[in-house]
C-alpha cells in the first residue's frame, strides 16, 4: 500500500510559479513511477507529467510541456512539480499518482492517488 499527500497549491497570478510536492509513504518509493494529473470543474482528469522509476525519464502533457518540470527525490520519498509561466487555464485540483509499472498518460494506468491540492491562477 502507498499513501500520497500533496502540498504546495495556492493562489498565484498569471505568469507566476508554484512548486507542488507529493510525499509518499509505504513501499519503497524508488520502485514505482509517479505522475501528476489535474482536474478542473466540469472537465475530465488530465495528464500533466510523469517520471519513470526505472530510468528517471520524464513525460509531459502538451499543454504544460516547456513550462512544468517533474522531478523526484528518492531519498525524501517525494516527487515535485515545478510550474512556471502559469496561466488561468492551469487552474485545477492537482493530483499525484503512483504505479509499479512504467508511467502512462491515462488515469487508469495508476494505482494509488493522493487527495489533491488546489491551484488557482488569477488573470
Amino acid at each position: 500500500q502507498v499513501q500520497l499527500v500533496e502540498d504546495g497549491g495556492g493562489l498565484v497570478q498569471a505568469g507566476g510559479s508554484l512548486r507542488l510536492s507529493c510525499a509518499a509513504s509505504g513501499r519503497a518509493f524508488g520502485t514505482y513511477s509517479m505522475g501528476w494529473f489535474r482536474q478542473a470543474p466540469g472537465k475530465e482528469r488530465e495528464f500533466v507529467a510523469a517520471i519513470s522509476w526505472s530510468n528517471g525519464r520524464t513525460y509531459y502533457g502538451d499543454s504544460v510541456a516547456g513550462r512544468f518540470t517533474i522531478s523526484r527525490d528518492n531519498a525524501k520519498n517525494t516527487v515535485y512539480l515545478q510550474m512556471n509561466s502559469l496561466k488561468p487555464e492551469d487552474t485545477a485540483v492537482y493530483y499525484c499518482a503512483a504505479t509499479y509499472a512504467l508511467p502512462g498518460d491515462r488515469a487508469h494506468d495508476y494505482t494509488y492517488w493522493g487527495q489533491g491540492t488546489q491551484v488557482t491562477v488569477s488573470s
